[in-house]
């Protein structure tokens, strides 16, 4: 790969004596990782039913390197949302941003997911979690992954940061900012960034950099705790704009994101607890990271509350729809709904839809009220667990009705399918324990309702 010399300058003053270790880790193969989704498992229980050549990526507790012919995006447990396809260092900043169940998490640059279903996974479906991008396109596919791993306490919206800050400032205990840059730390891994980078290196970014530091400050509460994260090299996009921000705020102070841990690089100009990830340095490619403390504690009461139209408790909803989520084993009486032109949605608690907002998810859409009928929706069955719903069909990954279901077929089911007396109706599609849809029975025939979006292709 011929990289642009002005960069191959900068890396030389960068890495000093380590410059030629750097360029020989571009002959070596860019490592395949995949990050475990622990809303639905752990990593100990995937490593036992999957057949994937496995080693753990070792400062990533539910992250792994695979190895193999078989392709993880090809096997139904990707589309049971099992884990999400990710490269290993890019694991790093969702992994050290301290988030807990119950807290208020903003992701402000999120598509196409990878770190934002980490987020919500954690949240354990308490709290929320915002997953915002400016870009429409992008953020469909960050709904869609964030649906299919089985989030259910979520926001989405494709907005512009300033606006989002206008209309949830110090909203969020958790905030991470996983800024555009020039990505010099993908250049292994995509050669054609390298070819970009001539004309649109580290000074085409730091201005929107600034401005999306000083939005998600703008968001933070008080104790609460911000991650600011790149894929390069560059210091003009990494420490010089943690030193513009503190400089611009006081109240905020750097704290340790991955104390101690080997191969990684602190931070330079005196910003010691940042991170940086070199390729030649750990098996993965280049990430910095910064985690920061807004002055203050996080206080659980009295938080502003925005104004949310049109919710209704359970027992106000339409017959057709509380008829079918009684099928559903949750207790549904804390919970609020939401019915936004036929489409039906839950929200915990505490989730509040905020006027002027471009939203394309406002909580867990459960599905569409039409006529009197109720029509479930694939994040719905992506968000239970397969003794959630009472009438279940579960197939082996190995089955080739698994892959026939994923392609929308229509499939036989014979009585050693039937473990319980079952009658015709709706039935939740497993695979190894796992949801991956909904079905509706006719005689030994199951109607496939398995999202078209969705399918195997």
């Amino acid at each position: 790969m011929k990289l642009p010399e002005r960069y191959c300058q900068e890396m030389r003053e960068l890495l000093g004596k380590e410059y030629g270790a750097y360029l020989a880790s571009f002959d070596q193969e860019p490592a395949s990782g995949l990050r475990v989704n622990r809303r639905k498992l752990s990593p100990e229980e995937f490593s036992g039913i999957t057949n994937f050549h496995l080693r753990k990526v070792p400062w990533i507790d539910n992250g792994f390197y695979y190895e193999g012919a078989v392709s993880a995006a090809r096997h139904p447990h990707y589309y049971a949302g099992l884990y999400y396809i990710q490269e290993p260092s890019a694991m790093t900043p969702a992994s050290r941003l301290p988030v807990e169940p119950g807290d208020r998490v903003l992701d402000l640059c999120a598509a196409p997911g990878g770190k934002a279903t980490e987020l919500g996974a954690r949240l354990a479906g308490r709290g929320f979690l915002l997953a915002n991008d400016i870009s429409a396109s992008r953020a469909g596919a960050l709904l869609k992954n964030l649906e299919l791993a089985g989030i259910p306490n979520l926001f989405v919206t494709s907005e512009d940061p300033a606006r989002l800050a206008d209309k949830y400032p110090q909203a969020f205990d958790k905030i991470l900012v996983d800024a555009p840059c020039s990505g010099e730390g993908m250049f292994r891994r995509d050669g054609r960034m390298a070819s970009y980078w001539e004309n649109s290196g580290p000074e085409t970014y730091t201005r929107v950099q600034e401005e999306l530091l000083e939005q998600a400050y703008r968001m933070l509460r008080p104790g609460g705790r911000m991650l600011y994260s790149t894929c390069t090299f560059s210091v003009a996009e990494n420490e010089k704009q943690i030193l513009r921000l503190l400089e611009k705020h006081p109240d905020l102070s750097p704290e340790d994101a991955v104390p101690g841990f080997h191969g990684f690089e602190p931070g330079l100009l005196g910003l010691k607890e940042a991170v940086r990830i070199y390729p030649h340095r750990m098996e993965g490619e280049g990430h910095f990271l910064m985690l920061l403390k807004k002055e203050g504690e996080i206080c659980r009461s009295g938080r502003p509350a925005g104004k949310t139209d049109g919710i209704c408790s359970f027992r106000e909803l339409p017959e057709a729809a509380k008829e079918f989520l009684g099928h559903v084993k949750k207790d549904f009486s804390e919970m609020n709904f939401r019915i936004q032109k036929d489409q039906l949605y839950c929200l915990l608690p505490g989730m509040e839809v905020r006027s002027g907002i471009r939203y394309l998810r406002t909580g867990l859409l459960a599905g569409t009220v039409r006529k009197q009928r109720f029509e479930p929706y694939q994040a719905l069955a992506m968000a239970l667990g397969m003794d959630e719903f009472d009438s279940v069909l579960d197939f082996s990954s190995e089955d080739p009705r698994t892959v026939k279901y994923l392609k929308g077929e229509t499939i036989s089911v014979g009585a050693e399918d039937t473990p319980t007396e079952r009658g015709a109706g709706w039935q939740l599609v497993c695979t190894d324990g796992f949801p991956l849809g909904f079905g509706k029975m006719a005689g030994q025939n199951l109607k496939n309702k398995y999202h078209p979006g969705w399918r195997w292709q």
